[in-house]
């Protein structure tokens, strides 16, 4: 995929109770609400899961990240869909053969409730 200053990107994503549990597991992130469900049912999701949905456009596009920003807005719940827009503000070819990219990013949830903004930079590979 050849990016350009202002290409918009679109994920989605529904976490699962098993997104959580596996999440758990490898970042050793074991708040109780993470595995004691509210009185709905639900999970929370950890934040730094929610924020895999703007850096998987990284992983997509081969970018090494140098910094990342995240604003955590509100909870984001087992059963919850999140559509990620990830917009490239900056994509510029550098003297080492390297191309520079930045990008901002907004999450929100199924009713339209931001979850989740930032912006990150790096340089492609």
């Amino acid at each position: 995929m050849s990016l350009k200053v202002g290409d918009i990107i679109l994920s989605e994503r529904t976490f699962s109770v098993r997104d959580v549990g596996l999440f758990t597991e490898i970042s050793g992130d074991k708040g109780n609400h993470h595995i004691i469900p509210d009185e709905q049912g639900r999970l929370v999701i950890q934040g730094l899961l929610t924020a895999t949905l703007p850096t998987k456009v990284g992983g997509d596009n081969n970018i090494l990240a140098r910094t990342m920003n995240f604003e955590f807005l509100r909870p984001v719940f087992t059963g919850d869909t999140i559509i990620c827009e990830v917009k490239i503000e900056k994509y510029e070819r550098q003297k080492n053969n390297r191309t520079a990219i930045s990008a901002s990013f907004s999450c929100e949830n199924q009713n339209e409730k931001e979850v989740l903004k930032g912006n990150f930079s790096g340089v492609i590979f």
